[in-house]
């Protein structure tokens, strides 16, 4: 059974968070899965008091059915649990649906465990018995996170995007856009898609690659096609799309980040980042590890200074994220001190590429700005 969360907060919960001004950043959907009945309801009674809409559930089948029906922001999931555990959960989460943050909850793992299902995929872990304040500084993570997914940028015509690839890499361009461009483009072919059937988009890409050896592909508003589905049927598509494209040229997708969640944004980016870029993507995935570079831009840093930079007083994840920037060849670590490696230092320059706006995410993978102007809005 897990330990249950103080139980002298959550009476007051409610009241406090109003007076010390340290709710929670951002209202999330999340999914709060563990077999202790008594462990459950509190924590999600807290996360209530938060503001969130909060689901439950008592075991791993339960949630997977939760998911499969309703879009998460975030799980909690107790780590070990009967039959199946909290990594198997974790293990379908990040195949089936990888936009979704996974936090592990853990009273009987060591954190080293922990750790492990941070390798594995989860965004973060707090150890039973825990403190709110634990809770929303890993929410507040997770709202930091969603913000990065859609940065601003300048909105671009898909025609023009469309144009300017066809230029740059000397191909064919297939737009597949709800209408024609007034005027044509060398180069470019318009499929006319209305947002409803996309096996119609599948099979046009398929019929304009076939014959070309090299060719590309520029989708408009995809933000459309999440009107009427599901995100992760959007998801499926975009990534086998992008898998037909990958060998014969560039591929770009426009969105409308206004229309979008960050969910929905950071899902996009993530399956239509090329994967010559994954590791690079990788690097900056944590707001922690975004932090642990931006302090090292300054010069070679300590543990301890980094921990601060990192605003963590946790040990094991301190270590955890500066393994995985010392394994990706992004910093240099000495006896005493950390430092930017020159690859790292091109993970800081794409960070604030990233941060500014920019939209290219490979050489021929990108995620445009586009908006459809006051007369359209929904």
């Amino acid at each position: 059974m897990g330990v249950p969360v103080d139980s002298l907060e959550r009476p007051i919960a409610r009241a406090s968070s109003y007076l010390s001004g340290s709710r929670s950043p951002a209202s999330m959907h999340i999914l709060v899965v563990d077999d202790d009945a008594v462990f459950r309801t509190e924590f999600s009674e807290m996360l209530s008091d938060d503001d969130h809409e909060v689901a439950q559930a008592p075991s791993v089948p339960k949630a997977l059915s939760a998911l499969s029906s309703d879009d998460f922001d975030v799980v909690f999931t107790d780590l070990k649990m009967p039959r199946q555990s909290g990594l198997d959960l974790l293990g379908e989460i990040r195949q089936r649906w990888p936009q979704i943050f996974v936090v592990l909850v853990t009273g009987f793992a060591t954190v080293d465990s922990a750790v492990t299902a941070m390798k594995e995929g989860a965004f973060d872990y707090v150890t039973k018995p825990f403190r709110m304040d634990q809770v929303r500084s890993v929410l507040g993570l997770v709202a930091e996170e969603r913000k990065a997914a859609a940065p601003p940028g300048t909105a671009e015509k898909p025609i023009r995007v469309a144009r300017r690839l066809a230029e740059s890499f000397d191909c064919p361009i297939l737009l597949v856009a709800g209408q024609s461009p007034r005027s044509p483009s060398t180069g470019v072919e318009v499929f006319e898609f209305d947002g409803q059937d996309l096996s119609r988009v599948r099979t046009a890409v398929e019929s304009f690659l076939a014959p070309r050896p090299r060719a590309g592909v520029v989708l408009d508003r995809v933000d459309r096609w999440l009107e009427s589905r599901r995100l992760q049927d959007v998801l499926d598509l975009l990534d086998q799309l992008r898998t037909a494209v990958e060998p014969h040229g560039p591929f770009a997708v426009g969105v409308d980040y206004g229309r979008l969640s960050a969910q929905q944004s950071r899902a996009i980016r993530s399956v239509v980042a090329a994967p010559m870029v994954h590791g690079t993507l990788e690097a900056l995935a944590s707001p922690i590890r975004r932090r642990i570079l931006r302090r090292l831009k300054g010069g070679s840093a300590s543990f301890t200074e980094l921990m601060r930079a990192a605003e963590l007083n946790d040990s094991p994840k301190l270590s955890f994220h500066l393994r995985r920037l010392v394994d990706g060849g992004f910093l240099s670590h000495s006896t005493e001190l950390y430092g930017l490696t020159p690859q790292g230092r091109v993970v800081l320059a794409m960070l604030h590429r990233v941060e500014e706006g920019a939209t290219v995410l490979g050489s021929d993978h990108v995620v445009f700005v586009t908006t459809t102007g006051a007369s359209s809005k929904r």
